[in-house]
């Protein structure tokens, strides 16, 4: 019988984890679709690409994977 007590607690622990993950996950999008629109917003500018990818960069460091933040397109 404890061995069911067990199974649900740890059920819930595995629960409030992936919802803690959900969470940052979410955080982490957010702050990498800002980045992105603010990087949008540097070339609609006129700052060029080379500043606009350097401000990309530094919003990013540390929040995604990759020298564009997580996201690479087509050029």
């Amino acid at each position: 019988m404890w061995f069911v007590g067990v199974a649900c607690l740890s059920t819930v622990a595995l629960a409030q984890h992936a919802d803690k993950q959900i969470q940052e996950d979410i955080i982490r999008h957010r702050a990498m679709a800002a980045a992105h629109e603010a990087a949008a917003k540097c070339l609609e500018a006129g700052k060029g690409e080379r500043v606009c990818v350097a401000e990309l960069q530094a919003a990013c460091k540390g929040l995604a994977i990759g020298k564009y933040c997580g996201m690479k397109h087509q050029h």
